[in-house]
């Protein structure tokens, strides 16, 4: 079996249970790494190509700067085929783990880190 891609998750930093989306991806067997809004694009200029990046859009995204980065990494990411996914609070709590598992898909699970 090769190794998990991994999944970045870009949050506000406040990471309580019942907001962590790195806990549902490891229930659904995907591997993340959760970054904040700042540190971005430097661990995401450190990991080889990920699988998907969700951000955790939170209540409140004050001056939209998680709507302004969720733009810009689709047009960066759209040429390598990674989906760049945005979660909110109420879509977070409607079923998200059956819904990022069928975004990001299963080829997560089937193709190996390079």
């Amino acid at each position: 079996m090769g190794a998990l891609q991994k999944v970045l998750v870009v949050d506000d930093g406040h990471r309580a249970v019942d907001r962590a989306l790195s806990a549902e991806l490891a229930e659904l067997g995907y591997a993340s790494v959760t970054a904040s809004l700042e540190a971005a694009d430097d661990v995401l200029a450190m990991m080889p190509r990920p699988a998907a990046v969700l951000l955790h859009v939170p209540p409140r995204d004050t001056g939209g700067a998680f709507r302004m980065l969720s733009e810009r990494l689709r047009e960066q990411m759209r040429s390598a085929g990674v989906p760049v996914i945005e979660v909110d609070a109420a879509g977070h709590q409607t079923g998200a783990p059956v819904d990022l598992q069928s975004r990001i898909g299963t080829r997560v699970l089937n193709e190996p880190e390079f």
